[in-house]
């Protein structure tokens, strides 16, 4: 390992070790408390411009694998770890982390206080920071960040989305033959790829669906068009990076949706989107919601649900004009699932494809098949 130098926007100024890519790079720091999955993480196409954290100590332990990736490129800016373990052992691993972020161009940052560093991310608000393994002046890293762009000035969106359209053909993962399972498609829908995960793809075809995968700057009156002729039977709007006030073009293709009556179902990104469309405006979080375990009730059935969560965004209260709600956070209340009044149309925040975290939402899937 060789050293690397972080400095926050707020001033913060340390030292740490490198394990990843070399050289400089800049985005926004939040934190994950998730204890598992660090690799679904990385390569989840939310964290897209994002340095992300690990509040679980110890990363490395079981490698990475061709099997857990989100998808085919990480897009993150970096991590940040208290230690790094380079030797792993799991059964399953192909190669370390390391060479994991070496190949796709990643910081890896260890020796870090990470129970102090996401104490201030929680007090202060996620922000800015920059990372070098060539820089160690402080001014001039901070000379460095001042004048990059943030993260909501770049639309994340372009990079992570599909270019062309295509069937996504695998299911879910089956442990017991530790390949791919088989579904029958009943019904096809169209899924809008905002940087859509791949597990959200394989639990939408575990339910019967054919899924027909888009790029996020798509046409809405042929999607009208597909299923007034029975070609389709529904659009799903994926997860995703960024801030989603800047998709206004797409926001008015999804209200072409909503006036026809399609029949919806938004995931994170998708879900905000939604709210954007029927005339609500989202607000930034002040650390947002990343982590494996967060606990939400679900309210048409007084359960909780430990649900897996990576967004900075949320959708506000006065949603209740047009919407009932379904799902509410149990960490700050915050709004995390609804059921539009006048159409076929629902979305939840948090991500019930479970992964990396648990199982307990994934029967929103089914939902949205029987919908159809």
């Amino acid at each position: 390992m060789q050293k690397a130098w972080i400095y926050l926007e707020n001033g913060m100024f340390f030292e740490a070790l490198s394990f990843g890519a070399e050289g400089s790079s800049v985005g926004e720091i939040v934190f994950n408390t998730s204890m598992s999955g660090y690799q679904e993480i990385i390569t989840d196409p939310s964290y897209a411009g994002q340095f992300i954290t690990f509040s679980m100590p110890e990363i490395g332990i079981v490698g990475v694998n061709s099997f857990d990736a989100e998808s085919k490129i990480p897009y993150c800016k970096g991590i940040l770890v208290r230690e790094y373990n380079a030797k792993f052992s799991n059964f399953r691993a192909e190669e370390n982390l390391e060479k994991l972020l070496k190949k796709y161009n990643i910081m890896g940052l260890a020796q870090i206080n990470t129970r102090d560093l996401i104490k201030t991310i929680r007090n202060e608000g996620a922000m800015m920071m920059i990372a070098s393994t060539i820089i160690s002046d402080k001014e001039l890293l901070k000379e460095e960040l001042h004048k990059s762009q943030r993260i909501e000035e770049i639309n994340y969106i372009e990079k992570v989305s599909t270019k062309v359209p295509y069937v996504h053909q695998q299911s879910i993962f089956d442990f017991g033959t530790f390949s791919y399972a088989k579904s029958q498609t009943q019904k096809k829908i169209v899924a809008i790829d905002f940087g859509i995960k791949t597990n959200i793809l394989n639990e939408l075809t575990a339910v019967g669906l054919e899924v027909e995968v888009l790029p996020y700057n798509f046409d809405a009156e042929s999607l009208i068009k597909r299923f007034k002729i029975g070609e389709i039977s529904g659009v799903f709007l994926s997860n995703g990076p960024g801030d989603p006030m800047v998709l206004t073009k797409e926001v008015m293709e999804i209200k072409k949706l909503i006036v026809h009556k399609i029949p919806m179902f938004g995931i994170c990104l998708g879900h905000q989107l939604l709210s954007i469309a029927h005339g609500y405006n989202t607000y930034k979080l002040k650390f947002g919601h990343h982590g494996g375990n967060h606990p939400v009730k679900n309210l048409k059935t007084g359960g909780v649900e430990i649900t897996s969560q990576n967004h900075n965004y949320s959708v506000p209260e006065e949603i209740e004009e047009v919407a009932h709600v379904t799902h509410r956070n149990l960490f700050d209340n915050t709004i995390e699932g609804v059921e539009y009044k006048d159409s076929p149309i629902f979305s939840v925040q948090h991500h019930p494809e479970s992964s990396p975290g648990p199982k307990e939402a994934s029967i929103l899937f089914k939902k949205f098949a029987a919908m159809l």
